[in-house]
């Protein structure tokens, strides 16, 4: 069963009413209960003062009046030897002992509150059950709480609609959302919604622009891979058509080796707009840890050096300590292997890789320089854009290692910069990525 604000606030409202009639009993209890007492005192102490004019003997000893008292009061009149003159009821259960002024004494059947007095040779004593003025605490309590214990019905019922009219808005909210359709990414509106809704709808507004921009980003990347795709499947199927054409055997073989670089290629470009796609901004929730940058570059290194070797390049990592970071490790991975990748790849036959990692205050640095022919002061920003290829570029290449570098950094909130190596010659590129911090997930 769902939870239902409206239910649980009236709940929660009606005991807060119930308890606080109860409390407001209690206290009206206990101070009608002090009132009365104070003013049954003052009755005992008159009944007692106005006795002594009537007691002339035995034969005139007040019985009429005060035994059958709505309130319960007992008169006793006591000589000073301990005779008892007079009970105006014979039944009650007073103590014998007498202590002048007022006293409460218990009984078998309750508390008895008494008053003696001493008048010439005789001691009057007027005594009340204390039930009297409890009983009249509780009625007089009992009434003050009834009214709003019989008006609880027309609380409950004015606290539903009183509620029910404060969450329309939350209604209307939901049938604006039930009218979308899923193209509709269009922001809510936030004027003239009560304090307590605003931030929910901010936050869903803000949610529709992060859904916005990964659908806009979506679009254009299947727009930019369905072109960059439809260059490379057609070479394929055109060195395909001259394998099944050759009329020689090494011509056959001269087309398959054609068709496997184009496989090449293209099964390289396959994985590397997969990669693009998960390192996206908005394409997924990517999950940070601590890793040591020193270590992680190093297996790089070690990964790409059969390449490096292949095309006779020295390739260095000069760092030796221990550098961590916080970030996500298999991004960096990525993009610290595309930047090798394609130092090695522009770099010629007897060239050098270096590749150094270093902490600075607050930040990490990465940097790898070859001794290639570099990239044009010109195009050092576009090269970061998808699928920009410059005139000097690999023809083996895809136009995305960059890109895929520039988008894990921004990931980072680092930044990434390309410059000549030393002496004015090849490309030196270099990652600064802040390193104090975790990184929001």
């Amino acid at each position: 069963m769902k939870h239902s604000i409206k239910r649980r606030l009236l709940i929660w409202l009606l005991c807060a009413l119930m308890v606080g009639a109860l409390a407001t009993a209690l206290i009206v209890y206990y101070e009608a209960r002090d009132e009365a007492n104070v003013l049954f005192d003052y009755q005992l102490r008159q009944i007692a003062q106005s006795l002594p004019a009537q007691l002339v003997g035995p034969e005139t000893m007040p019985h009429s009046g005060l035994a059958d008292d709505a309130d319960g009061v007992v008169v006793q009149i006591w000589k000073l030897d301990g005779q008892r003159l007079y009970q105006s009821q014979p039944d009650a259960e007073l103590p014998a002992r007498i202590v002048l002024g007022f006293t409460t004494a218990p009984s078998m059947h309750g508390d008895w509150r008494i008053y003696s007095a001493l008048f010439a040779d005789d001691v009057i004593q007027v005594a009340q059950p204390m039930s009297v003025r409890e009983a009249l605490a509780a009625a007089v309590a009992l009434r003050t709480a009834m009214p709003l214990l019989l008006l609880l019905p027309f609380f409950g019922l004015l606290i539903w609609v009183t509620v029910g009219a404060g969450l329309a808005p939350l209604r209307s909210l939901a049938a604006a959302v039930a009218r979308r359709s899923p193209e509709a990414l269009d922001p809510l509106a936030e004027e003239r919604l009560p304090a307590e809704v605003t931030p929910l709808v901010h936050e869903i507004n803000l949610l529709l622009e992060r859904v916005k921009r990964a659908f806009a980003t979506q679009r254009a990347f299947i727009a930019d891979a369905a072109h960059e795709l439809r260059t490379p499947l057609t070479a394929v199927d055109l060195q395909l058509q001259l394998v099944e054409r050759a009329a020689t055997l090494a011509e056959a073989r001269a087309a398959l080796a054609a068709l496997r670089i184009g496989l090449s290629r293209s099964q390289r470009l396959v994985g590397q707009l997969l990669t693009l796609a998960r390192n996206e901004p908005d394409a997924s929730v990517l999950v940070n840890q601590a890793l040591d940058l020193h270590a992680l570059t190093q297996e790089v290194v070690a990964e790409y050096a059969p390449l490096a070797i292949a095309k006779q390049i020295d390739i260095a990592l000069v760092t030796d300590e221990p550098v961590a970071f916080v970030g996500h490790g298999e991004g960096m991975r990525v993009a610290i292997a595309n930047l090798v990748d394609n130092a090695i790849r522009y770099s010629a036959e007897h060239g050098h890789v270096t590749v150094a990692v270093k902490a600075l205050a607050g930040s990490v640095e990465v940097r790898v320089e070859d001794d290639g022919p570099g990239i044009p002061g010109d195009e050092r920003q576009r090269v970061f854009d998808r699928f920009y290829r410059g005139a000097g570029a690999n023809a083996t290449g895809s136009g995305l290692g960059l890109a895929i570098v520039a988008r894990i950094v921004e990931y980072h909130h680092g930044s990434i910069t390309l410059d000549s190596g030393s002496g004015g010659q090849g490309l030196l590129a270099t990652m600064r990525l802040p390193q104090a911090l975790p990184l929001p997930a």
